[in-house]
């Protein structure tokens, strides 16, 4: 089941490519210190008069396609397409 947090969080990114709003940005995972790419919003706070960066999801660095099942599948199904 999909939460309403991140069906919500669907609903904001559409906006915010609508908008032209969004961006790549690399990141530092704080478990890893590694770094990562990041789907962002870039959105301008009044208040602080700067624009601040607002992660949604992080991108795969492997093939997708290898690493995820389709909703109902098996393991040993095809992955998801």
């Amino acid at each position: 089941m999909i939460s309403e947090g991140h069906r919500n969080n669907l609903e904001t990114l559409k906006q915010v490519f609508a908008n032209d709003d969004a961006a790549l940005v690399q990141c530092t995972d704080k478990a890893t210190g590694k770094p990562v790419v990041a789907l962002c919003a870039v959105v301008f706070n009044e208040e602080a008069e700067e624009f601040e960066i607002v992660p949604f999801a992080k991108m795969f660095d492997s093939n997708p396609y290898e690493d995820l099942l389709p909703p109902g599948a098996e393991e040993e199904e095809t992955p998801c397409h």
